[in-house]
């Protein structure tokens, strides 16, 4: 007879390799999901820098330093887990994401740390006026463009 303790145990075992079995399968939306919750959080945070560098929203040195710190610590996020493979445009549903990422990793790490680069001078200068804002701006539009250019199916 087996005892209260082994059946627990073998129902756990069972349960992990079950939850496993479903990670590894091919059903790869709550990555997607993950990843696509990530950009909108990065487009929030520009969307208020943007409109305080358009001047379509009062500056606010507070608000503008968030909102740059909030990029830095997105793009300081560890995303391996966002990005795996069969997840790309044509092979899963919902996703822009191109087979370009997989075949030069290398090349889409370089462009989240130039990302991660951009925000961090971005938030070194979010907090000083306008200006900073603005020449932070351009340099964020160059990373996040840089990678949809190479790595995002266009719509």
């Amino acid at each position: 007879m087996m005892s209260i303790t082994k059946a627990f145990v073998l129902s756990l075992s069972g349960l992990a390799f079950a939850t496993l079995a479903h990670a590894q399968s091919a059903d790869h939306s709550g990555a997607i999901k993950a990843r696509q919750a990530h950009m909108t959080l990065y487009g929030t945070n520009l969307g208020v820098l943007g409109a305080m560098a358009q001047g379509n929203m009062p500056y606010d040195a507070e608000a503008a330093t968030a909102a740059a710190e909030s990029l830095v610590a997105l793009a300081g996020i560890d995303e391996r887990f966002y990005w795996p493979e069969g997840s790309a445009s044509g092979m899963a549903e919902g996703t822009r994401a191109m087979e370009a990422i997989w075949a030069d990793p290398e090349g889409f790490s370089a462009a989240q740390e130039a990302l991660l680069v951009a925000a961090t001078a971005m938030a070194a200068t979010a907090g000083t006026g306008v200006e900073g804002i603005q020449a932070g701006m351009q340099a964020m539009g160059g990373a996040c463009g840089a990678c949809h250019q190479n790595y995002r199916v266009r719509q």
